[in-house]
């Protein structure tokens, strides 16, 4: 099993950046969606953005404009920039498959970082 590793996040006030980073152990990772998720205090993890094996990008309506999802392939990573971060941003981030990818379904999650913006 491919594990994700996450990191990051820190405490930022509202406004800054950050740049959230996520490892793959395994190439096979460079050949899938990639989905950067977002759990705020109380709420159900939701998708904020993600990226094709093609490049293709989406992102939530609540943060286009203000973040980029990208990925190195030969690093097995991919990032995201976080800008004008607003205090509804913060939440515990983690990257993963999309929703209905076997990893999710069956709760295959890395540890996440986590990200506070100070209002």
């Amino acid at each position: 099993q491919v594990q994700l590793v996450e990191s990051g996040g820190g405490l930022v006030q509202a406004g800054g950046s950050l740049r959230l980073s996520c490892t793959a152990s395994g190439s096979i990772f460079n050949y899938v969606d990639v989905h950067w998720y977002r759990q705020a205090p109380g709420k159900e993890r939701e998708s904020v953005a993600s990226i094709g094996r093609d490049g293709t990008t989406n992102y939530a309506d609540s943060v286009r404009g203000r973040f980029t999802i990208s990925r190195d392939n030969a690093k097995v990573t991919v990032y995201l920039q976080m800008n004008n971060l607003k205090a509804d941003d913060t939440g515990r981030y983690y990257c993963n498959e999309g929703p209905a990818s076997d990893r999710v379904v069956w709760g295959y999650w890395g540890q996440g970082t986590q990200v506070t913006v100070s209002s």
